[in-house]
């Protein structure tokens, strides 16, 4: 794990700190920086509450009455954990399939990524749901994954006017990922589709459907499947 070298620690208030690896989407980082989170939990170490992988970097969140220098030990924590190895994915790793209905009632925005990409919503479907996903990681919100792994032909640019709201379930597409909306929350990603499956669910044991490492297929479903799928939750 010698090749990768932290770009720097960034301070997150008084008791966190990042410790970054890039500032660009890279997949091989982000693969390291998920696995580098997993053998920083297994450490148990008491006064260290809570790993966060993101993109390209981990945040480790300290117990308030800690009194080290934060910015330096999670610099060591990190290097320690490389210097030893890091687990495999396959390790912690979930495969996920996810129903989804695409038809026009819950994919406001087909039209329009249809007429930015010159794909018919058929072949929209088609294509999106042939795709593997990796969860690249939550953020933005409690349960809100980012996915790689989208077809260069879907990667359109965010909606130019954001929704206040955007329904639970949501599926969406933007740049070169997607996301499935955890609860209707604002957002500005074209929306294709929805799934009927709760993805976050506060008094579950765990709360999210999707983790960072997950591998997430897509399947598409009739309203008629939605509408059951939906009344079984």
């Amino acid at each position: 794990m010698a090749k990768f070298r932290p770009l720097g620690v960034v301070p997150l208030g008084d008791c966190a700190a990042y410790v970054e690896f890039s500032r660009t989407l890279d997949l091989e980082v982000n693969s390291m920086v998920q696995r580098l989170a997993v053998a920083l939990r297994s450490r148990g170490l008491p006064w260290l509450r809570d790993v966060v992988p993101a993109l390209g970097g981990v945040a480790l969140h300290f117990d308030p009455a800690f009194e080290g220098n934060v910015l330096e030990l999670a610099a060591e924590l990190a290097a320690q954990c490389l210097k030893k190895g890091l687990p495999a994915a396959k390790e912690f790793e979930s495969e996920i399939e996810l129903p989804v209905c695409y038809e026009a009632e819950f994919a406001p925005d087909m039209d329009e990524v249809s007429k930015k990409t010159g794909l018919a919503a058929g072949e929209v479907v088609k294509t999106h749901a042939a795709a593997e996903y990796r969860v690249l990681m939550i953020g933005f919100a409690p349960g809100h994954a980012y996915l790689g792994g989208l077809d260069a032909r879907l990667a359109v640019p965010r909606r130019a006017t954001p929704r206040a709201q955007v329904p639970a379930g949501s599926v969406a597409i933007a740049n070169e990922q997607t996301v499935v909306y955890p609860y209707a929350i604002s957002g500005g990603w074209n929306v294709i589709g929805r799934t009927p499956l709760a993805v976050f669910d506060a008094g579950r044991p765990r709360p999210s459907l999707f983790a960072p490492g997950d591998r997430v297929r897509f399947r598409a479903i009739s309203g008629k499947e939605f509408a059951r799928m939906a009344e079984q939750q």
